[in-house]
Order: C-alpha cells, then structure tokens, then sequence
C-alpha cells in the first residue's frame, strides 16, 4: 500500500473529484435538454427552447467528452497500481 502522502496520488484524487462532478453536470445538462424537448413537444417548438435545448446539448457535450476520458484514465491508473502492471 502507498503513502497517503504519495503526491501522485493525492493529484488522481483530485482529478476523480473533479471528474465526478463534471460527469453529474454533463449528463445534467443532458436531461436538462431532454426536459425541454417534452416541453417543446408538448407546447411547440419556440425559438427560446430550441434556442436552450441547442445550448444544453453543447455544453454537456463539451463537460462530459472530456470528462469520461479522465474518468477512465484514473480507473486505468488505479487498476494498474493495483495490479502493479506498469
């Protein structure tokens, strides 16, 4: 088992966190443009919610591509630790 102190360590920490909570806003933002949509469906489609939705969509997209590369390179990292595969 490795420090707690081990630098390498408490930066993929950090980086988990922080792609954690990337992930929850991305696919927020993605069920958030899916609200919209059965708004949209319901009530016409005005140019404010295509307008949002178009928004939504974009920026979850730019939050979450990024952050679920990180996500898995932690996991990577973590397993090749574990597995001392490196």
């Amino acid at each position: 088992m490795k420090s707690t102190n081990d630098p390498v360590l408490v930066k993929r920490a950090k980086i988990a966190r922080l792609t954690s909570l990337s992930m929850r806003a991305g696919l927020g933002l993605y069920g958030l443009a899916s609200v919209f949509f059965v708004i949209a469906l319901l009530n016409g489609f005005t140019t404010f919610l295509t307008t949002s939705m178009t928004i939504f969509l974009i920026l979850g997209s730019l939050i979450l591509a990024p952050a679920m590369v990180f996500h898995y390179a932690v996991k990577a990292a973590d397993r090749a630790d574990r597995e001392d595969s490196w």
